[in-house]
């Protein structure tokens, strides 16, 4: 019988291996993923970070992960602007839309604004919250 070794230190090269696998898995059926990352950094004029999203490419769509500006930078179209950033570069990617995922309702409004929709919602993560996905479809041009 095979023996599970569950561990809260990943194994980098074991880790490549499973990705590997899935991947073999599914490249013949949805075709190869095109795989890429992409950082936007926002900085001010010292050249201090104060923002930024992070987030990949993969089957022609962009996924963000991560996206934050400093509280103190709020509010002045910095997140709206990154985003614009983040979805250009999808389309010079010829993705055919963004998705991105948040928790509670504080910045549905911002997304919604930008032109996100929620597409389903996980009840009780974090405990007692909501962690929402969203996605915008890009224009085939």
């Amino acid at each position: 019988m095979p023996a599970i070794e569950l561990t809260t230190a990943p194994d980098v090269s074991a880790d490549a291996v499973i990705t590997a696998g899935l991947m073999a898995h599914l490249e013949p059926r949805w075709g190869d993923r095109g795989s890429e990352p992409v950082s936007a950094y926002l900085r001010d004029d010292g050249g201090a970070l104060i923002g930024g999203l992070i987030g990949g490419v993969a089957w022609r769509w962009l996924y963000i992960q991560r996206l934050w500006v400093d509280a103190a930078h709020r509010s002045h179209g910095h997140g709206a602007a990154l985003l614009a950033a983040a979805e250009e570069f999808a389309r010079s990617r010829g993705c055919c839309g963004v998705h991105l995922d948040t928790f509670g309702e504080e910045r549905l409004p911002f997304y919604e604004k930008a032109g996100y929709s929620v597409w389903g919602t996980l009840e009780g993560f974090p405990p007692g919250g909501r962690h929402h996905h969203l996605r915008k479809l890009l224009p085939n041009e």
